[in-house]
Formats: C-alpha cells, sequence, structure tokens
C-alpha cells in the first residue's frame, strides 16, 4: 500500500530547460546549449561534492548551497561557450531559475491526489529558499504536505542519507513510497534505497544499463494516478 507520494523537483515538477527561451534572447542562438550545458554542469557539480566527502556525519566539507551551484554553473556555462556574462544577464537568468516554468500535468495531478487524502511531499537537492519561490510560483504550496532539502544533511542526491530523509518526515517503510522522478539517475537510486519509482520519461530516453529498471515508467505526471490506483488495488485483494 503506497501511503506517500514523493516527488524530485527539478525537471519533474519544474522545467529546468523552460529558461531556454530567456537565454535565447539573451544569447541569440545559444538558448538551447546554454540551457542543457547548465543542467549538465549542476547535477556534475553536486555529485563531486557528495563523492569526494561521502561519510562525514555532518555532511561533505565541500557543500554549497544548490542555489550557488546554479549560479557557479551559469558562469562556467557562458564561458565555455565564449558568451559574454554580464552581472544583469546573470541576475536575469538565476531569477528566472527561481520561478522555473511548471509542467501543464502538474497542478492537477497534485489536487487529485490531494483529493483521495493521499500524502505528498517533494524531496529536493534544492535548498529551501529556492524551493519556496518555485513552489509558490507554481501555485504548490497548498498541494504538498512536505518539502524536503538535502541541505538538512548536506548530501546530494543520490546519497543514500539523502532518500533517507523521506521516512524523517512520513512514518511509512520505504516500500510504501511512491518516489517519483524525471531523472533517470534518480530513479535509479530510490530504487537502490527501496522505495517504490516511477520514471517520468519525458525524453523517450532509454533506461539506464546499470541497475535495477525502475517499478514503473510513464511519459509525464498523469501517469502517477494510474500507477496508485493499481498498486492499491493488488494491496487490498
Amino acid at each position: 500500500m503506497i501511503k506517500a507520494v514523493v516527488f524530485d523537483a527539478y525537471g519533474t515538477l519544474f522545467d529546468v530547460y523552460s529558461i531556454g527561451a530567456l537565454a535565447e534572447s539573451l544569447y541569440p542562438t545559444h538558448g538551447a546549449a546554454i540551457s542543457t550545458l547548465w543542467r549538465d554542469k549542476q547535477i556534475e557539480y553536486t555529485r563531486l561534492i557528495s563523492l569526494s566527502d561521502p561519510h562525514s556525519p555532518a555532511g561533505s566539507r565541500y557543500y554549497l548551497p544548490f542555489w550557488e551551484l546554479t549560479r557557479l554553473s551559469l558562469r562556467y556555462t557562458l564561458e565555455r561557450l565564449k558568451l559574454a556574462s554580464t552581472v544583469e544577464n546573470e541576475d536575469a537568468l538565476m531569477g528566472q531559475y527561481a520561478q522555473l516554468t511548471a509542467f501543464p500535468e502538474n497542478l492537477g495531478v497534485l489536487q487529485a491526489l490531494k483529493a483521495k487524502g493521499m500524502a505528498t511531499a517533494i524531496l529536493s537537492n534544492g535548498n529551501p529558499e529556492m524551493l519556496s519561490s518555485a513552489v509558490t510560483s507554481a501555485g504548490m504550496k497548498d498541494l504538498l504536505d512536505h518539502v524536503i532539502s538535502v541541505d538538512s544533511i548536506k548530501q546530494f542526491k543520490t546519497s543514500p542519507s539523502s532518500y533517507a530523509l523521506v521516512t524523517q518526515y512520513f512514518p511509512v517503510q520505504n516500500d510504501e513510497v511512491l518516489f517519483v522522478s524525471s531523472n533517470a539517475w534518480d530513479a535509479l537510486g530510490a530504487t537502490w534505497h527501496g522505495f517504490t519509482t516511477m520514471w517520468v520519461n519525458r525524453q523517450g530516453l532509454p533506461h539506464e544499463t546499470l541497475g535495477p529498471k525502475p517499478s514503473y515508467t510513464g511519459e509525464n505526471l498523469t501517469k502517477v494516478l494510474a500507477v496508485l490506483s493499481v498498486l492499491n488495488t493488488q494491496a487490498s485483494t
């Protein structure tokens, strides 16, 4: 029986590539390249930080909040693409990142989950301030029971300690959590942790060849409702 549905934020609820439109207006013909490299470098930095100091009880000594990593990743991206970086452009892009566009089906899915009485949360690498901004601007604040940030432990996903945060907020077993992410690496990490998982494969990518496949796969968030129906029907029979 699934008792809580927990979502990744960036890429799953919020479209990290929607920043490309503003990037294109600031740097014509480079918008897509900026949004892609920016995201890749951002995730690379989270892994570098966690892997370089994975066992400290106080978290990685190299930890920086996700907002700072996002800004540093942007600076790297512009330099890598040999584009002029100005304070005005950087602030504009970071301001847009704070209020990323939500995928269109999200509110309807979250509303349906709340109508069913399902506990809901975000588990994200984002720090609390940037998550609060994104959740509020998307109108999701009243549809989530918790917004959980790895900032409290200073270890990014896919560190096991990051996924363990969920059961600190909900009195559930790992397999009673449906964890939903559009990032295949995140879905795999959550699967290894013992969650029931759903990968939102928006881009039609192949499954990772490392490790088990996620429990379920869908093209967008609406599949969550169908998955819940199947799982909870099975649990009641």
